[in-house]
């Protein structure tokens, strides 16, 4: 080959390539507009939760790439997000097993394992991703989430201010150190309530109570009722105490003694379990709470006996639906002793929320002699009652809630009840 020759099939071979690459721009070009379309797309899907549409673009991108680890994240975090936990969790797992060195893929993880209530293992998973990259806020943040979720709050704490040093700006951080002060303990309320009779005369009631937790599973309720009813007063003073374990749930037994004035009953006994269940936060049903409560009445001229049963049942958003069935003994001197059957259900249910301040309302339907706290309420006969009430949280310290209620007995008998209080957490 002469010397002539080499330096003309050099500039031949270079044009060639130089050629070849313009021809590959726009195909380059195409390809990085395409990741930058699927990942837009996928976030609108997401965003909407569109989750089967979402899906379906990543199938579509990992069928021409099954390698493409960005595409195989999203796809872990729309399984995740549309309830496939089990399904997020392999894919993360097999992207941490491949790709150890990339912090998303072991927060992705870390988020599972938390949909999943495995704490231990979300926090072994966000500390690789933060020896990872250990200057990255939402790692930080997400660390301090599952550290709180462990009840390490000292360390969560700790947590939360690395956040802040990083991003001083983050809500999220100063949400969090608000969120790790400690509980109120003791919950103050003072309350008034009114029954308007259409065949006597109305009764008035002013109460105080203080409820306080001392520990996880120790706490206590006293309260004071004064009623008044167009005469000489009546009052009585009322103590209870509850037990919480892990397995069995509260446990709450109390009493009451009173000046009765033949208006309320001299003196009480109650006992009660409850114990919740949960069951999921994707599904409609998220939990179930049973209870069963027993309570002695002893007036001055009868004594009742009533057994109850019920449930609370959490739905989605907030709302609460109970049930409750009362079988109350009613002994009379001179009659036989009767059983009455009672219950009631109701609906609580959100209305407005914003910031600290929160409004929420409730209604409720009752058949029976349901309410055993004032002599006119025992007896034979029956009743239907309608009711509805509401709580105004005004911050996290301060709230007023109220009721009103309309029941027609037999004999064209007629109670209009209502009644307001106003709580203080300290």
């Amino acid at each position: 080959m002469s010397a002539n020759f080499r330096p003309l099939a050099f500039q031949i071979g270079t044009s060639a390539v130089f050629f070849a690459s313009l021809l590959a721009l726009p195909a380059l070009a195409h390809s990085a507009r395409q990741s930058s379309d699927w990942q837009a797309e996928v976030r609108a899907d997401a965003e909407a939760q569109n989750w089967t549409k979402a899906l379906a673009v990543l199938n579509g991108v990992l069928s021409n790439d099954p390698s493409d680890q960005d595409a195989r994240a999203w796809r872990g975090r729309i399984l995740l997000w549309s309830g496939e936990v089990k399904a997020a969790e392999a894919e993360f797992g097999s992207l941490t097993a491949n790709s150890s060195k990339d912090p998303d893929m072991w927060e992705g993880l870390a988020s599972v394992y938390e949909r999943e209530g495995r704490w231990n293992d979300a926090l072994e998973s966000i500390d690789r991703a933060v020896q990872l990259d250990p200057r990255r806020a939402d790692l930080h943040a997400e660390r301090a989430r599952i550290l709180r979720a462990l009840n390490q709050q000292p360390q969560a704490r700790q947590e939360f201010l690395q956040v802040l040093e990083i991003d001083p700006s983050s809500a999220e951080a100063k949400a969090g150190l608000v969120s790790l002060e400690p509980p109120p303990n003791q919950e103050l309320r003072i309350g008034t309530d009114n029954d308007l009779f259409n065949y006597t005369s109305a009764y008035e009631s002013e109460w105080m109570s203080l409820a306080s937790r001392w520990t996880r599973h120790w706490s206590t309720s006293l309260a004071g009722d004064f009623f008044q009813r167009g005469g000489p007063d009546a009052g009585k003073f009322v103590g209870s105490v509850t037990g919480k374990t892990d397995w069995l749930g509260a446990m709450t037994a109390g009493g009451a003694i009173g000046h009765d004035r033949g208006i309320i009953p001299r003196s009480e006994a109650f006992f009660g379990l409850d114990r919740g269940f949960r069951i999921s936060e994707e599904r409609p049903l998220r939990g179930i709470e049973a209870t069963y409560d027993q309570h002695w009445y002893w007036y001055s001229t009868a004594r009742v006996f009533t057994v109850a049963g019920g449930a609370l049942v959490y739905l989605p958003r907030d709302w609460i639906w109970s049930i409750n069935i009362t079988g109350a003994r009613d002994s009379f001197p001179g009659l036989a002793v009767d059983w009455q059957p009672s219950g009631m259900s109701r609906l609580n249910f959100p209305l407005v929320h914003s910031g600290e301040r929160a409004l929420s309302g409730n209604l409720f339907f009752a058949v029976g002699s349901e309410d055993f706290a004032l002599v006119d309420q025992i007896g034979s006969f029956a009743s239907q009652t309608y009711g509805g009430g509401f709580r105004f949280q005004l911050n996290d310290r301060q709230d007023v809630t109220g009721y009103a209620s309309f029941q027609q007995r037999t004999q064209d008998h007629t109670d209009t009840a209502f009644g307001f209080s106003y709580g203080i957490h300290f």
